[in-house]
């Protein structure tokens, strides 16, 4: 924090771009329009339209004037400036605020523009330090000019120019239109499906034809049997999420592009309506993570995220897509973009020659799946004895379906783990439904944590976890052999472990 003082020489205090005001006059519009319209259809059947109308529209009116006129005192009451030690933000009428972060903690300057910003040329700018502090850790200017956002970007963000070496700055990455194809084989096509049903059955709610919806959906399965009216309705629920899936998709990704600018930071830039950049300054990346969900891993497909520290600012970052470096790409061309970032010649998420992990670890995973897959079938048998007969058939259904879907997981699973070094970086693998391999440079692990449960203790396994400041904190080698295991760690961080080991 930091109180208002003097400009130095050649410090200026500047203020936010006046067409926030437009800005915000649309989006209170859209909102009083969106409020408005239902509120005098259902007005309207019992005092006629002109009636709902006069009191509907003083009410939206109000609300674009009142939203407006808040948003003018915000522009007014805010100003920044962007010194040679400090970047300063004031802002506030009643409570004043004043944050200010220093030059030489700043991280990330991150630039984001929706469609009604980009029509105006205006951008968002973040400032942030990295750290895991809140808004205490962040500036954000919300709008300026897009020449004013990449200046501060330029200005904040430089750095001594980086050497080459293998992978010289420039473009890393750009987009393949060929990569939209995996977008329906993702996690999300499902959850957009049944998004889209519960969108259309709560929106028939709202308009109070509910019954009929459902009653039409009948009429179409009227001699159809339960079976096919529920493979039906998935198959449509499917192929709807597939077809949002695709539009999402091609909202956050067009215009891809990943490049390495002078000075070592890595900018990713994104987005078909909502335009992102989002930066990455090279001494603060600690590794690199291959990620690739079953549905995708089946078509030989990952993504890549970056492992560094300080990427998460605040809660209203943890939804976003801060991380990912390269979204879904063939495997190759992943693992081709891995080495350009970390300025290696062959990528260590290849994952060639892992050390695989005892055949008691597939039995661990055997159990634990078989185990997960008869707990459902135990209780509907129950309830079958209990309540009806029927449900022991659904019973019996169940287990011949999950009991095979469980057993081929856990053997995957099993198939998936995986350690070992790579020049500079330890490499885990493990996961199945998602499996992961991390890169993780090896001076970036500060301790290691050593976990074995009383099973674990019985088949001869450990747990380690490899302790770190950058990505999820901490990254697993999990179910490894005691000794092969202790001895890896030992050998990937010197000196960190063998004071705990016993001769």
């Amino acid at each position: 924090m930091s109180t208002l003082a003097v400009p130095a020489p050649g410090e200026e205090w500047r203020r936010l771009d006046k067409r926030t005001l437009l800005v915000t006059t649309a989006v209170m519009t859209g909102v009083a329009t969106g409020a408005g319209v239902p509120t005098t259809i259902g007005l309207s059947g019992g005092m006629g339209v002109w009636r709902a109308l006069a009191w509907v529209l003083p009410a939206a009116l109000l609300l674009i004037i009142c939203g407006t006129g808040g948003d003018y005192v915000r522009w007014r009451r805010t100003r920044y400036r962007i010194g040679p030690d400090r970047a300063e933000l004031h802002t506030g009428l009643l409570l004043v605020k004043r944050r200010s972060l220093g030059r030489e903690r700043i991280r990330s300057v991150d630039l984001t523009a929706n469609p009604l910003l980009r029509i105006l040329g205006l951008v968002k700018v973040r400032i942030g330090t990295g750290e895991h502090t809140g808004g205490e850790s962040t500036l954000e200017l919300d709008p300026v000019t897009r020449a004013e956002g990449e200046r501060l970007r330029t200005e904040l963000l430089d750095r001594t120019p980086s050497a080459s070496g293998s992978h010289p700055d420039g473009m890393l990455a750009v987009l393949d239109p060929r990569w939209i194809g995996y977008a329906p084989v993702s996690f999300v096509a499902p959850l957009l499906g049944g998004a889209a049903a519960g969108g259309v059955m709560q929106v028939s709610e709202w308009f109070g034809v509910q019954h009929e919806v459902i009653d039409w959906i009948g009429d179409r399965f009227r001699d159809t049997s339960v079976l096919m009216i529920v493979v039906v309705l998935v198959a449509a629920a499917l192929l709807s999420g597939a077809v949002g899936s695709l539009g999402l998709w091609v909202e956050m990704w067009w215009h891809y592009r990943l490049e390495r600018e002078p000075g070592g930071t890595l900018r990713v830039r994104r987005g078909l309506l909502t335009s992102r950049s989002v930066s990455i300054e090279e001494r603060r990346l600690r590794g690199v993570e291959l990620v690739e969900p079953l549905g995708v891993r089946l078509f030989g497909a990952a993504r890549v995220d970056a492992v560094a520290t300080g990427l998460t600012q605040d809660d209203e970052d943890k939804h976003t897509d801060l991380k990912t470096l390269l979204p879904v790409a063939p495997r190759a061309a992943a693992d081709e973009v891995a080495a350009r970032v970390l300025r290696e010649t062959v990528s260590p998420t290849s994952a060639a020659g892992l050390v695989p992990h005892p055949v008691a670890a597939r039995g661990r995973r055997l159990r634990r799946a078989v185990g997960s897959a008869l707990a459902p079938v135990l209780v509907l048998v129950i309830l079958g004895l209990l309540v009806s007969d029927v449900l022991l058939s659904v019973a019996a259904g169940c287990a011949v379906v999950l009991l095979p879907v469980a057993v081929l997981l856990a053997l995957d699973a099993y198939r998936n783990l995986g350690h070992g070094l790579s020049g500079a970086y330890l490499v885990a693998r493990s996961g199945t439904v998602r499996r992961s391999t991390v890169a993780l440079q090896r001076g970036g692990v500060v301790g290691w944590t050593v976990k074995q449960s009383y099973f674990q203790r019985r088949a001869g396994l450990v747990t380690l976890m490899a302790t770190t400041a950058a990505g999820e904190g901490a990254y697993a080698v999990h179910d490894a052999a005691v000794g092969e295991g202790l001895a890896f760690a030992a050998e990937a961080v010197p000196g960190l472990l063998e004071p705990f080991l016993e001769t």
